[in-house]
């Protein structure tokens, strides 16, 4: 017998016994694991060839590219029977508008996809921005994290939403990395696993499926995956420490998606210049037989130069899936690649039961989500329902327990007295600080610090601008005399409304104090200001190393002093 037909028997014998997908809901029980079954074979039955080959593919849908975009991915639904859509931007309402449609026009339904690592905010602007991961990685408690993702499944099943692309699990060791950085939980691996399994949970506890990223480890490059192509030239050792290790740690806790990163490792691939996300050996040899995992594996987007600029569409779907990939993400070329996968079929280059595994797999997963019974979405009052106080209170919290004190050396905080001063620096919005902060606090520009008598308590407020993840960090020469210059004859309190790294080339030894925002917007600018005030505890933890004196896990607890701020998630 050859062993292309023997390994079809045995994945046949295998998957008539009993399905298995990583994801399943706690707590099920046998007779609804066999309704699950039941409902799988009997769909995947009665799926042509060619519609089996569509469950492997996702789209993006865009709602800000014209009508005539929107006709042909509504003739690619319609046409090439695909499994799934990943939501962009913008328009939340027409979204849930056209997911309806698309939904009932499929004979199987499609699974949603949403990259909302920081909330739907990351495609849909008008719904409320949760923080970075790396804001999250300063938090102690782990169940906020928790609650955090619990409220983003929320907005993903308001949305028609199933499927969430987060978290990201990359180590980021490389404070100029232009890719990861803000979204990475930070540079140590215990903390990157406790943030991630964390929000996993909160996902997944609530039906909405995570997907860790970027598989085998993004977190240590210098270019970005959606221009060029990135190399990670570590030994193997150094991979399984960091690299790999959260991705080793999470992948038998029942997390239902690995997405593939676009990069080169030559250490797990003896191909030249071979992407991991076309890589068999790294693929099907490492993530799936040697790291046992069975869930739905994902590739990152194939619209990214990294890949899209190496291959022709299609052409790149077909090696994805051999691979070992289940399911191509933002396809541009899916009829292509359903047409490659089937000649590679024909040819005994890929065996008819890797396309039996991966569709029940996906089948399966759709089932535990609950899309055998679909029922349309309402897009009225969509933008209120995806940004409302529930979601304030909660986010604001978030922000006050990130919060991180590295250094209080003259024990200004709480602030006290009257002869406090604010000098805001760099590019970014800072008036919702200065309103918090109240009349008492005196508001100077850098022009005017002259102005300021000897030996106030100058708060200086390094606001950078975070209106995308991956914006510079770095603080402008001009700032840095500033700060030199108010160090000679006050007392400083350094607030960084940015990421921690915009402290890597500032000498901080001779400030007294220096806290952490890790972000610039309107709930992180309050959180803030009542921390100041003594409204709330400061307990955050450094979660990335800065440089050799700001190291991973700094930070000093600073109780309130005044009645805490309640923070409530009730929703109205």
């Amino acid at each position: 017998m050859s062993k292309i037909v023997y390994t079809s028997l045995f994945l046949f014998s295998l998957f008539s016994l009993q399905l298995s997908a990583q994801y399943q809901p706690k707590d099920i029980t046998q007779t609804e694991m066999n309704k699950a079954n039941t409902w799988v074979n009997k769909t995947y039955n009665s799926l042509s060839q060619d519609e089996k080959l569509g469950q492997l593919f996702i789209v993006a849908l865009y709602t800000n590219k014209g009508e005539a975009y929107i006709n042909e991915i509504r003739n690619i639904v319609a046409k090439d029977k695909i499994g799934g859509l990943i939501l962009m931007q913008e328009d939340a309402a027409r979204e849930i508008t056209l997911v309806n449609e698309f939904q009932q026009k499929s004979r199987v339904p499609l699974m949603i996809g949403m990259d909302a690592e920081w909330g739907l905010y990351q495609r849909i602007a008008t719904a409320h921005k949760f923080p970075w991961a790396i804001t999250l990685g300063a938090i102690q408690d782990k169940n906020l994290i928790h609650q955090m993702s619990a409220k983003i499944a929320e907005d993903c099943k308001r949305m028609g939403i199933n499927w969430d692309f987060a978290p990201v699990v990359d180590v980021n060791t490389n404070p100029n990395n232009p890719i990861i950085g803000n979204r990475s939980f930070g540079s140590e691996v215990p903390n990157v696993i406790s943030s991630a399994l964390a929000y996993s949970n909160g996902l997944q506890d609530n039906n909405i499926l995570a997907a860790i990223k970027h598989f085998p480890g993004h977190g240590d490059t210098s270019t970005d995956s959606h221009l060029d192509l990135p190399v990670v030239s570590h030994k193997m050792d150094r991979l399984n420490e960091v690299e790999l290790a959260p991705f080793k740690a999470l992948i038998d806790k029942g997390i239902g998606g690995v997405m593939v990163a676009h990069l080169y490792v030559p250490t797990l691939e003896t191909g030249t210049g071979i992407p991991a996300s076309v890589s068999k050996n790294i693929i099907t040899g490492l993530l799936k037989e040697k790291l046992g995992y069975k869930g739905l594996i994902i590739t990152d987007a194939l619209n990214m130069g990294a890949v899209a600029n190496k291959y022709k569409p299609g052409v790149l779907d077909a090696m994805a899936f051999e691979a070992g990939n289940d399911i191509m993400l933002f396809s541009q070329g899916v009829a292509e690649g359903k047409k490659l996968i089937q000649n590679a079929i024909n040819t005994g280059k890929i065996p008819q039961s890797r396309v039996e595994e991966s569709v029940k797999k996906i089948l399966l997963t759709k089932y535990f989500l609950g899309l055998h019974s679909y029922s349309p979405r309402d897009p009225q009052n969509i933008n209120t329902d995806l940004n409302n106080d529930t979601h304030t209170a909660l986010v604001q919290n978030l922000y006050s327990n990130a919060l991180t004190l590295l250094k209080d050396e003259q024990q200004l905080l709480p602030l006290k007295g009257n002869s406090i001063y604010y000098v805001p620096l760099e590019e970014a919005p800072y008036q919702t600080f200065a309103n918090q902060l109240g009349s008492k606090v005196f508001l100077k520009k850098a022009s005017e610090i002259n102005t300021i008598p000897a030996n106030s308590t100058v708060i200086v407020g390094l606001h950078k601008d975070n209106s995308t993840a991956y914006k510079p960090y770095k603080i402008s020469e001009n700032s840095k005399r500033i700060i030199a210059n108010l160090n000679k004859n006050q007392n400083i309190i350094l607030n960084v409304f940015g990421s921690p790294y915009a402290l890597k080339d500032i000498d901080v030894s001779e400030i007294s104090t220096v806290l952490i925002s890790y972000e610039n917007n309107d709930d992180s600018m309050v959180a803030t200001a009542n921390a100041l005030m003594g409204k709330t505890k400061i307990w955050g933890r450094l979660p990335v190393l800065v440089n050799d004196k700001l190291k991973p896990g700094m930070g000093i607890d600073l109780e309130a002093t005044m009645p805490s701020v309640i923070f409530t998630t009730t929703s109205k």
